[in-house]
């Protein structure tokens, strides 16, 4: 296939990228490298079938001309990460809309299969263990930033089945819980690469709330293969599919096996979500997916355990670490 991914230079789009040229497809990737970095596709930088553009979602006519031939789009461009979002919520439901909107309307215009990555988030304060892709959305008020996220990804979803219904483009949702793994930074918000920077530099451990929230990690290596067949499944055609773990784990527990995974010394310090985020700010105490679509559509099985997606974290960043030293 030829392919366009964007997002392309970010954590998960450089996996799938990877994965895509891996299995000898051509990838245009697209990506202003506002979160993205040139170096999560170094391996792959010099490739004959990679072909890079550093650009916006925002810039229809650049969205146009790169999806002209293709035959799918992987959209994965997308403001995310709680800092971002809370730091930036225009700009973030500006990307999060209006670009999604031009790489919709481009897929249905030239005719290529569309892949959209959504979120968990979709599904707000439903608490249910097990979430299933029919299940309600019970979400916060539209006047507080926490929930502009959830509501842009919805829109987004809505605006993808209008588009099917309507003008007969051939889509699949995917809603991602928690992928993590290596490149993944915790600048913008991602807990676990957060707590593996902290453990290694000897810092408390900030777990904002309780620490009892329930979530579940899912490796992007996992991930990655899924979006590809899910993607190129006419079964998957027109629906929305859940993508993630459902090794459960609370986050103070969560801290406790980054400590012990790392040898640090480090203890756990607990913020309010007020000094984090914000007033207003609201969590969900668990988030667990129910994936049996996915298994059966595509055989997805998430296949890495959590100390497993623990231990790759580290490396990671053990890694970059070393190499920022040697430079």
């Amino acid at each position: 296939m030829k392919c366009l991914v964007t997002g392309a230079a970010g954590f998960i789009g450089s996996h799938l990228v990877e994965e895509l040229l891996a299995a000898g497809h051509v990838v245009a990737g697209l990506d202003d490298f506002s979160t993205g970095r040139e170096q999560n596709l170094a391996a792959v930088a010099s490739h004959r079938d990679l072909q890079m553009v550093r650009g916006s979602v925002l810039d229809r006519q650049a969205v146009d001309e790169l999806t002209a031939g293709a035959d799918c789009v992987f959209h994965l461009a997308a403001a995310v990460g709680a800092f971002v979002i809370r730091d930036k919520t225009l700009e973030s439901l500006q990307t999060n809309i209006h670009g999604t909107e031009n790489v919709v309307a481009a897929a249905s215009r030239h005719g290529a299969r569309l892949l959209l990555a959504s979120t968990s988030e979709i599904y707000g304060k439903n608490m249910t263990i097990g979430l299933r892709e029919d299940d309600d959305r019970i979400i916060g008020s539209p006047l507080r930033s926490r929930w502009s996220y959830a509501e842009a990804k919805a829109i987004d979803e809505s605006l993808v089945d209008a588009y099917m219904r309507e003008r007969g483009l051939r889509a699949v949702i995917v809603r991602l819980f928690n992928t993590v793994g290596p490149r993944q930074s915790g600048r913008y918000g991602m807990v676990l690469p957060r707590f593996v920077r902290q453990a290694l530099a000897g810092e408390p451990l900030t777990v904002f709330g309780t620490g009892e929230q329930i979530r579940c990690f899912c490796h992007v290596s996992d991930v990655a293969p899924a979006l590809i067949r899910l993607a190129a499944t006419d079964r998957a055609s027109g629906r929305a599919v859940n993508l993630g773990s459902s090794e459960q784990v609370s986050i103070g527990e969560l801290a406790r096996r980054v400590i012990a995974a790392t040898g640090s010394s480090s203890g756990i310090e607990h913020a309010s979500y007020l000094d984090a985020y914000g007033p207003g700010y609201e969590d969900m105490q668990r988030r667990v997916p129910n994936c049996a679509l996915a298994g059966e559509l595509v055989g997805f099985r998430a296949i890495r355990t959590l100390d497993e997606i623990i231990r790759s974290v580290i490396a990671d960043q053990q890694s970059a670490l070393a190499g920022t030293a040697a430079a």
